[in-house]
């Protein structure tokens, strides 16, 4: 997939690009080869797939949950800022914070955002599990995202616990959603969520299989979730 086909698949769902969120994706491309070359962000850097496999998979988020408004979107586990970033560029009045355990992420991240011109991002390095013990994050978003960083049941631990009731948990995955969705639902509900709604589609170009876990915080997290740094990874909510 090249920019001439990303921009014309992305109207076809409705999303539309000005001018400078073309170049603000063209820039995202060039500072992630740049400053790949200086730490491992990623796997991915010929641009088609650059394109295809990191910004068109962030958007997807977008085709099945509307992102238009002031929303307060929390992204767990950015690495070097998907799906946040991407749908920030797409979705300007989007407050959007991103937490990564990685510094070096972080700092890119920083850099990052000021190059691109995006305002209202803020960035935390802090492990999930102790980033949502905070009171001025616990239960304080509209949205949570999270994009392949562990299986269902232990993303269930570390993002419900920021949601606040009646808001969204949107975990990102590729094949075996099913699998992880039927050992995660004890968690899910444990936590305060329900599974709303789980959507099966394939990417554009390549036909590789994604899958959209919608989940919605229908009550109140127990104080004592998530467990200490580690431990929602060792002992799985199963």
């Amino acid at each position: 997939m090249d920019s001439g086909q990303f921009i014309p698949l992305l109207a076809e769902k409705g999303i539309t690009l000005s001018g400078e969120q073309k170049q603000q994706f063209e820039t995202y491309y060039e500072w992630l080869v740049d400053w790949n070359n200086k730490m491992n962000l990623t796997a991915i850097t010929e641009k088609g797939e650059v394109y295809l496999k990191h910004f068109y998979d962030s958007l997807t988020a977008a085709f099945f949950t509307d992102f238009n408004g002031p929303l307060h979107v929390c992204d767990v586990g950015a690495g070097a800022g998907f799906p946040g970033i991407p749908l920030k560029i797409c979705f300007p009045e989007i407050r959007l914070s991103i937490v990564d355990s990685l510094q070096k992420r972080i700092t890119f991240l920083g850099h990052l955002t000021e190059a691109l011109g995006l305002k209202q991002v803020f960035l935390f390095h802090d492990r999930a599990e102790t980033f949502a013990k905070k009171p001025e994050h616990r239960e304080q978003y509209d949205v949570v995202t999270a994009r392949a960083v562990a299986r269902m049941s232990v993303l269930s631990e570390l993002c419900l616990p920021l949601v606040k009731p009646g808001g969204r948990f949107i975990a990102m995955k590729a094949q075996h959603a099913k699998e992880e969705l039927e050992k995660a639902e004890k968690a899910i509900r444990l936590l305060g969520g329900q599974t709303e709604n789980v959507y099966n589609f394939t990417l554009p170009v390549e036909e590789s299989e994604r899958n959209l876990i919608v989940v919605k915080k229908v009550k109140k997290t127990p104080k004592k979730y998530p467990r200490k740094p580690g431990t929602p990874t060792k002992l799985p909510l199963e």
